[in-house]
């Protein structure tokens, strides 16, 4: 909103037109985002307290947890998800078709994960609504917003799988962009849920991943710079740069509270959102191999899961001591903060990584 006002603000002083400039959106994006998510921060968490709103923690998870997190409330994701709106709609041109798909994608996954948390505290259960019911409504809106993108794309670039490091490959998806766009939209959205099980553990991935979105977006929404690296110039993604700067705002200020050892949890309301949202951003950028990359961390950890399901119906042992990865190696007696910060390091340098495909082609 603020974007029009200043668009309209210009004509009487023409100092207004430095706020419709990006690269100040995308700052102010990220700080206000950041501080509505610290002042939201204390009042949610004392509403969840008050309501005894806590996490359900699982009856075979490691004895720590049961023991320190049980008393930690949940659906802390409610804070990152207020913060991204209330930005967005302040910073952004909310007449983007990207910002609205993005918008779409933040809150109907974020309303799968509340009712999913709803359930764990009204049955005070780990379980929430079933796995089955989960997906089909994960399928559901990932198609509608898969079809939505299909549909409206206006250059076959925006329909064309790309690789990093290469400059002239680009497979033409068509059809199949659809259901390659619902399985990315998925499967990164149940990733990040499996990944968020310590404090803090997923928030900073998802905070650096959006940051390099930031810069995805500004470069390949510029004809020049797109041009000079090499890379597709697509038109009107550089308002996904003001989105996710206020995912890397909301992000740092819900981190502040969710740090080891963590005042409050994001819940499947923050992490079902978040996966399906960086996904989707992806998908608009088509970076969905460098999110693969960037994300290492998720894929892992979904992995792991997969692995210890698979080995056990198959040969009745286990792979790991549990599953996801990160309570294998609390299991093997590593301190939760080391294997926090060592799973950040992983992600900071997977990020330099995915960076590096701007230039290296």
């Amino acid at each position: 909103m603020l974007y029009y006002l200043f668009d309209y603000l210009t004509q009487y002083n023409s100092g207004f037109d430095v706020f419709r400039y990006l690269t100040l959106r995308i700052i102010l994006a990220a700080l206000t985002a950041l501080i509505i998510s610290l002042i939201l921060g204390p009042i949610v968490i004392n509403y969840l307290n008050s309501k005894s709103l806590y996490q359900s923690i699982r009856s075979d998870g490691p004895k720590s947890h049961i023991e320190n997190k049980s008393q930690t409330p949940s659906m802390g994701g409610l804070v990152i998800i207020i913060s991204i709106i209330s930005s967005t709609f302040l910073w952004s041109d909310i007449l983007n078709k990207n910002i609205w798909i993005l918008l779409l994608t933040l809150i109907s996954f974020g309303a799968i994960g509340f009712y999913d948390d709803y359930q764990k505290f009204i049955h005070s259960s780990s379980d929430g609504i079933s796995g089955k019911k989960k997906l089909i409504l994960q399928i559901i809106i990932s198609s509608f917003i898969a079809y939505f993108i299909f549909s409206t794309s206006t250059s076959l670039i925006e329909l064309e799988l790309m690789l990093p490091f290469f400059k002239d490959f680009a497979l033409y998806l068509g059809i199949f962009f659809i259901p390659w766009s619902i399985l990315v939209i998925i499967g990164s959205s149940n990733a990040v849920n499996l990944t968020d099980g310590l404090d803090g553990l997923a928030i900073l991935p998802c905070i650096l991943i959006a940051a390099a979105f930031v810069l995805f977006a500004y470069v390949e929404g510029n004809f020049n710079i797109a041009n000079y690296l090499l890379i597709p110039y697509l038109p009107g993604v550089s308002e996904v740069a003001i989105f996710s700067s206020t995912i890397v705002g909301a992000g740092l200020g819900f981190l502040w509270y969710n740090s080891y050892p963590a005042e409050v949890f994001m819940g499947d309301v923050g992490s079902l959102s978040l996966g399906a949202v960086l996904a989707t951003i992806a998908i608009l950028l088509r970076l969905e191999v460098v999110y693969a990359i960037m994300g290492g961390v998720f894929v892992i950890e979904a992995l792991s899961v997969m692995i210890q399901v698979a080995s056990f119906k198959l040969f009745g042992k286990r792979v790991f001591r549990m599953s996801p990865i990160h309570h294998h190696f609390e299991l093997k007696g590593w301190p939760e903060p080391k294997i926090i910060v060592r799973f950040w390091i992983i992600t900071f340098v997977l990020v330099l990584v995915a960076l590096a495909s701007l230039k290296i082609r």
